[in-house]
C-alpha cells in the first residue's frame, strides 16, 4: 500500500488549499483514513478522520468548520480541503490508512506554510 500526498504550498492567512492523497496497492478503502500534521518542534496531531463505510468525519477542534475531509472512490484519492487558513496551520501534512485498529500506512507528507 502506498500513499502519496500533494497540494501543499505557501498561502496567505485566510487563504485555501486542497490536499490530495492518492492511494495504490489496495483495491478498496480501509475502514478508516486520516489526515495528520506535524509542525516543527511539536508532536504529530490528528486533523481529520473519515470512516469510509459510513462516510462519517471527525475533526480536531482547532480545524472544525474550516477543514473538510472527503474521498473520491473513482480516483482512489483522499482529500483535505483547508479554508480560512491561519499561521498556526503551518505544518507538514500526512495522510494515513488504518488497518486492524491502528494507522499502519503513511504518506511522505506535503508542506503547508501560512504567512
Amino acid at each position: 500500500v502506498q500513499l502519496v500526498e500533494s497540494g501543499g504550498g505557501s498561502v496567505q492567512v485566510g487563504g485555501s488549499l486542497r490536499l490530495s492523497c492518492t492511494t495504490s496497492g489496495s483495491t478498496q478503502w480501509s475502514y478508516c483514513m486520516g489526515w495528520f500534521r506535524q509542525a516543527p518542534g511539536k508532536e504529530r496531531e490528528m486533523v481529520a478522520t473519515l470512516y469510509t463505510g459510513s462516510n462519517s468525519a471527525y475533526y480536531a477542534d482547532s480545524v472544525k468548520g474550516r477543514f473538510t475531509i472527503s474521498k473520491d472512490n473513482a480516483k482512489n484519492t483522499l482529500y483535505l480541503e483547508l479554508n480560512s487558513l491561519k499561521s498556526e496551520d503551518t505544518a507538514m501534512y500526512f495522510c494515513a490508512r488504518a488497518e486492524v485498529g491502528a494507522y499502519r500506512y503513511w504518506g511522505q507528507g506535503t508542506q503547508v506554510t501560512v504567512s
